[in-house]
């Protein structure tokens, strides 16, 4: 698989490979055993939560093509865009509100970077920090719903995938204002010119303007929590809203536009569903083999406390992230670890939090993060350029990372109000570590 990959051969080639392998060893070359590959990919891609991928790929690609993103950017700039560093801290904020819409974090370094990065390099911002601000605040779209990974966690782990949206709205938030104050710092410290400061009435425009692309994490993340629909029905829902938005309300896209941007979605997600089946298949050959057993036995994780168990999975799924794609990285590993997570008595939906955080760190981490490829394609420049600023946003990302695990509460927080019948004041007595009576 190794070799393959250092070909060049793209990661779908390498999985299959490695699946028709491992199945001609363990079966004695019994050729009729070949079967158990297309059953395995058939399986992998039949939870009907996968239907909810493709639509919110649809959905992203949509609003990308029309004005939703450039609603979104005025709406933040005109509350930010005059404090120090206030264009940066605005780029981190429209990255988050995107992600909020998209739940994609390629999608977002298009939509959010392609029209904010000339305004950030005349603002007096160096294009080394730029691309790096945009490639990072990406990542926050993975962690706030509707996230692409967290549906795949949660089919592969059997997790509620309501609570992962929900549990994925703290973190989110916490690396957003990190990335602000390193911002500010950032324009302080290079003496970078503010913006002018907008009226409030041209506030009040932007947000009227806003308004509508707003509606989008208000209808997906209101209606599952509210329970009115589930995570695919809200997907399908998006598609029919952004739709409308861009067809009838913005007038951006007409017919002709819609096809061709089902047809690019078609091919993004016929790549997508391969790897969800290839890695399907792969993971049962590592399953029978007894591989897991043998590697986690090798490194004594079942004899190790939860704290323990958290560190080897966030470096296991950082480091598999710095190399591979994010779906295969998630469905290779997570039925690894699944065993050593419910003997520790782990919350699945933390850790599938924290894996999510992960992944979403390696899409952006050299050598081969996902999004640093993305962007040097939409961008156009050298990979060293875009990676150079990076290091300061993956130090603030794993920072987060850390504290998720020992701080629990901050992705569980509003889980807990959301699904745990636990009340406002309880939850904040957990997060602070404070008794009935403090």
């Amino acid at each position: 698989m190794l070799i393959l990959l250092l070909i060049g051969f793209p990661m779908m080639i390498p999985l299959i490979a490695g699946t028709t392998f491992g199945i001609y060893l363990l079966f004695n070359a019994d050729f009729s055993k070949m079967e158990f590959i297309i059953q395995q990919m058939m399986g992998g891609i039949r939870p009907a939560a996968l239907i909810a991928v493709p639509m919110f790929i649809l959905s992203a690609d949509i609003m990308t093509r029309g004005k939703s993103a450039e609603k979104l950017i005025d709406l933040v700039m005109a509350f930010v865009g005059h404090i120090k560093g206030g264009l940066a801290v605005s780029t981190a904020g429209a990255c988050t509100m995107f992600g909020a819409v998209s739940g994609s974090t390629q999608a977002t370094v298009v939509a959010i970077g392609s029209p904010l990065r000339p305004r950030l390099k005349k603002g007096g911002y160096k294009d080394s920090f730029i691309l790096a601000l945009i490639v990072n605040s990406s990542d926050i779209a993975f962690l706030i719903p509707p996230s692409i990974g967290m549906i795949i966690y949660g089919i592969v782990a059997k997790t509620s995938i309501p609570e992962l949206f929900v549990a994925g709205i703290g973190p989110g938030l916490l690396i957003l204002f990190l990335f602000s104050i390193y911002s500010i710092i950032y324009a302080y410290k290079n003496n970078i010119p503010t913006e002018p400061k907008s009226s409030w009435k041209q506030r009040s425009v932007a947000l009227y303007k806003a308004l509508w692309p707003l509606g989008f994490p208000a209808i997906i993340v209101g209606g599952i929590f509210g329970g009115i629909f589930s995570p695919t029905e809200a997907a399908a829902v998006s598609v029919a809203y952004a739709i409308f938005l861009e067809g009838i309300i913005f007038k951006t896209m007409n017919f002709k536009d819609l096809y061709a941007t089902a047809k690019s979605t078609g091919l993004v997600t016929g790549v997508v569903f391969i790897l969800v089946a290839a890695g399907a298949s792969f993971a049962w050959v590592l399953s029978f083999a007894q591989v897991p057993q043998e590697v986690l036995n090798a490194i004594g994780i079942r004899s190790m406390g939860s704290y323990e168990v958290l560190f080897i999975i966030s470096i296991a799924f950082f480091i598999g992230c710095m190399f591979v794609d994010p779906i295969v990285v998630i469905l290779v590993l997570v039925p690894i670890f699944a065993p050593v997570v419910d003997a520790v008595g782990l919350d699945p939906v933390l850790v599938g939090t924290i894996i999510t955080l992960q992944v979403a760190i390696g899409s952006a981490t050299p050598p081969f993060g996902c999004d640093i490829f993305t962007a040097i394609a939409v961008f156009k420049r050298p990979y060293l350029e875009v990676i150079k600023g990076t290091p300061p946003f993956i130090i603030i990302l794993l920072s987060v990372s850390v504290a998720l695990i020992f701080i629990p509460e901050i992705a569980l927080f509003l889980r807990d109000i959301a699904f745990r019948d636990v009340t406002f004041l309880e939850s904040v007595q957990s997060l602070f570590g404070l008794t009935q009576n403090q």
